[in-house]
């Protein structure tokens, strides 16, 4: 008996499924989903429900449904691919240049949902193949609603890992400005102007909210610093990756630099501007690499790296920098030291600190808060100090002055990772024309 005789006989295809499926239940740890086996066993032995129920079965000789057999692929498809979405890999395609030159704008990727666990769904009822939208309207309801559960995954995350996580302060959505980060638009604008002219405001559940990518540059437990836009972990010099870029002036004498050649080394130039007056270029992002190419060019007089000092320049005031509070005299350039919160570490609690911990307190962790008469109460009790439900991490775009990060809104929660890029199918260009627009080079790239 060859293999393709012995896995069509119906014993060896009901113990082959049977094990698939118990692994995946073990994986699951929900031991209810063993009634299972039933469906299964009756679908290969003794056949007496028809389960797909809308798949029709041809006599010999009868002529095929066309419709039907769509039908049959369409539903097939819906729950293969639904499936794998969930417990393995989901498509997701990078929306800006926060991370170049690591990952392109339009570089289209599959993300692990393996590589730390996958996170199962909190918001069930959705349209197959969305995430929150289709068209301008909610493509899920909120009708079901679980509790954040994680299954067991490859790794957990690490410093210098690509992260795919949903937007931590995502939560609620301004219609007619939905890119924009909702608490920023409202400190910077006052909520009733922000809701006059770029409300109504939605509401989002936590598995709902947009996704975003960036690099993971501490985890929990560590302590970050930044000094003139140098990153420090526990005090020691972090990793300059390759795709680590920052913003430079670029000093010309009075001769833009060939456009041909700043593509071929890599900048995106759709993003780059040459102020006559200077003369050059005020912010041209540059890799390590690419900076030293730059002060090559004979037409180049200075490069100056570009680093905000406090007060920080106009448009990031400490309104627009984590934590928002003047105190902090934090810029995107030279932040903390904060440390990163950890479950079950126990932080003291006072009126100077509380801006770091007030967003974990009350929306990722779902607890009141209230400031009365110079005491902290937390529901409902004085509190002087917090104990951590789950991990947390910063996380920040190697594109550093061109990324909206945790610099801006803070920790990324635990139960917000998504999974980690693992593959880029497809790289389109969008301030190209075909074929110039495709990266054929990026095709099939293991990120």
């Amino acid at each position: 008996m060859n293999l393709k005789e012995l896995y069509h006989n119906r014993w060896t295809r009901f113990i082959f499924w049977s094990l698939l499926y118990v692994l995946w239940v073990i994986w699951l740890g929900n031991y209810w989903w063993l009634f299972g086996l039933l469906p299964i066993f009756d679908y290969h032995i003794t056949k007496k429900v028809k389960w797909l129920f809308w798949k029709k079965e041809y006599k010999e000789g009868e002529k095929r449904n066309a419709l039907l057999d769509w039908l049959d692929a369409i539903i097939f498809a819906v729950i293969v691919v639904t499936f794998i979405n969930i417990f393995f890999f989901q498509a997701f395609k990078i929306p800006s240049s926060s991370m170049e030159s690591s990952l392109y704008t339009g570089d289209h990727l599959f993300v692990s949902k393996l590589a730390y666990g996958p996170r199962l769904q909190q918001t069930p009822l959705s349209i197959p193949f969305t995430h929150n939208v289709i068209g301008k309207h909610e493509s899920y309801s909120t009708l079901i609603q679980n509790d954040y559960r994680r299954l067991k995954g490859f790794s957990n995350v690490k410093a210098g890992d690509y992260v795919v996580f949903g937007f931590p302060n995502g939560d609620s959505v301004l219609v007619k400005a939905p890119a924009d980060d909702y608490y920023s638009v409202v400190r910077t604008l006052g909520r009733e102007y922000a809701v006059k002219h770029y409300g109504p405001v939605k509401v989002r559940p936590s598995d709902k909210k947009d996704h975003y990518v960036k690099r993971c540059v501490a985890v929990a437990g560590d302590t970050i610093s930044i000094v003139d836009g140098n990153v420090y972990v526990n005090s020691e010099p972090q990793t300059v990756w390759d795709g680590v870029q920052n913003s430079y002036t670029v000093v010309t004498n009075g001769q833009r630099i060939n456009p041909v050649v700043l593509d071929k080394l890599g900048i995106n130039t759709a993003e780059l501007w040459y102020d006559q007056n200077l003369p050059g270029y005020p912010a041209m992002p540059l890799t390590a690499s690419m900076l030293e190419s730059v002060k090559s060019y004979s037409n180049v007089v200075s490069v100056t790296r570009n680093v905000d000092v406090w007060p920080p320049d106009y448009p990031d005031s400490y309104l627009t920098i984590f934590p928002f509070n003047g105190n902090f005299k934090w810029t995107r350039d030279n932040f903390g030291p904060l440390w990163i919160p950890q479950k079950g570490a126990e932080v003291e609690l006072t009126l100077e600190n509380l801006p770091l911990y007030e967003r974990i307190i009350t929306s990722y962790e779902g607890n009141e808060l209230e400031v009365r008469d110079g005491k902290i109460f937390i529901n409902g009790v004085e509190s002087t100090s917090y104990v951590f439900a789950q991990d947390y991490y910063f996380m920040m775009g190697d594109n550093r002055h061109n990324s909206l990060d945790s610099r801006y809104w803070g920790f990324v929660p635990e139960d917000h990772v998504v999974g980690k890029p693992a593959l880029i199918w497809l790289s389109i260009d969008a301030n190209k024309k075909f074929p110039k627009n495709v990266r054929w080079r990026r095709f099939f790239k293991f990120v």
